[in-house]
């Protein structure tokens, strides 16, 4: 077996269950459930639509790199999104079956274990758990920057030691942060950039809940858009997003990923082995959605509503926000988070997700220790009763 295998932590839901072993969730109460990131607003009737339209796709094999149309569309919604105009579809697009497995795999292209040094993956803390996965079984080590309220979830760059920089083969960023919601700002941008090109490490934008924001005329700043600000090209940079929080479809498995071409010639080659063409019925689909706005807007609209039912109820009796995107709170527990999820759990039978499970010991504190992610992706009237019973647990503390 791969020895690398051994290296990787069971998933936050895993611990999750664990963590609730041997409770009985207050049987007076049905469950709430606000700790997965799963979208749950109604897929648009269009979209549906489309695929019954294209099953007749099912029946062809898919390319690796999908069909020229989708790739166009794609392009298009870049141009519209971020002012990317010119972007080359056929070189600097490429759809993949969501942002999850192509972040993964895309660690597996870029690694170099031939260097005579071990190398280094560097990402957020906390983080998304498939980049350290990504790392262990690349054969990289994984370097956790951790993200603290105090100095409002920036990275700290001087965490890293000369040696270590030296070592940083690709760096994950999350931005809209899971589970912080912290956007990187320019000057965020401006001081990696100038890291990658100093070392000459990849960077692999994470921005799958880019779409999810409460200000129509401030959508956040993408890295491919950054760079173009800041009048740089697209060398190793990569940005991955998705249609799962954006249009309501995570089951379709749909996203893509864009910038550098010379990345994306590597990472098709390897994709090309790795089996993970898009079916023609979901390239269909995801032509229609990327051409679509309307529900986009509609989809922003709803979480708005909730962000703004639930935070200041929440903020009432807990350290939270708003956050800069995304539809994560991320609240400072009084107690340890793990024993509030417990505690929740049992009285109120409201299912949140302890911070610690998303973060790592480094640098002595795991950053995650003392919050909840709460994901307000139930409807409207659960989320404002999930805030009720949270705020008569955290009263009663």
């Amino acid at each position: 077996m791969n020895p690398h295998l051994s290296k990787l932590q069971p998933y936050p839901f895993e611990k999750l269950r664990q963590l609730f072993a041997g409770i009985t969730p207050n049987p007076g109460l049905r469950e709430i459930r606000l700790s997965i990131g799963e979208p749950q607003h109604a897929t648009p009737a269009f979209i549906k639509d489309a695929l019954s339209a294209n099953l007749a796709g099912l029946a062809s094999y898919p390319t690796t790199l999908g069909s020229a149309e989708l790739r166009r569309s794609l392009a298009a919604w870049l141009g519209r999104r971020y002012g990317l105009d010119g972007l080359d579809p056929e070189t600097q697009v490429m759809p993949v079956n969501g942002s999850r497995e192509a972040l993964f795999a895309f660690a597996q292209t870029v690694i170099d274990r031939t260097r005579g040094y071990t190398p280094l993956l560097v990402s957020p803390n906390p983080f998304y758990q498939i980049y350290e996965g990504a790392a262990y079984l690349a054969g990289a080590e994984p370097r956790f920057l951790n993200t603290l309220p105090d100095n409002d979830y920036a990275f700290d760059f001087t965490s890293l030691s000369e040696a270590e920089w030296q070592r940083v083969q690709l760096f994950y960023v999350c931005s809209p942060g899971n589970p912080t919601g912290k956007v990187l700002s320019l000057d965020d941008w401006r001081q990696l950039f100038a890291l990658a090109d100093r070392y000459d490490f990849v960077i692999a934008s994470d921005e799958c809940y880019s779409e999810i924001y409460g200000d129509e005329t401030q959508p956040p700043l993408g890295c491919l858009q950054a760079a173009r600000l800041l009048g740089r090209g697209d060398q190793r940079l990569l940005m991955f997003s998705s249609l799962s929080k954006r249009s309501n479809v995570p089951g379709m498995r749909s996203g893509f990923v864009a910038g550098d071409p010379a990345l994306l010639k590597s990472f098709l080659l390897y994709r090309t082995y790795h089996g993970s063409a898009m079916n023609p019925a979901v390239q269909a689909i995801c032509i229609a959605a990327w051409n679509d706005e309307a529900h986009v807007i509609e989809n922003r609209r709803q979480y708005r509503e909730k962000f703004a039912a639930v935070t200041p109820r929440l903020a009432a009796v807990l350290d939270t926000a708003l956050p800069d995107a995304g539809f994560y709170l991320w609240a400072r527990t009084p107690i340890d988070d793990g024993e509030f999820a417990r505690g929740l759990l049992a009285d109120y039978n409201v299912v949140l997700l302890p911070g610690s499970t998303l973060a790592r010991h480094a640098r002595g504190i795991n950053p995650g220790a003392g919050f909840v992610r709460i994901a307000l992706v139930a409807p409207l009237a659960d989320c404002v009763e999930a805030a009720e019973r949270i705020h008569s647990f955290v009263s009663k503390l």
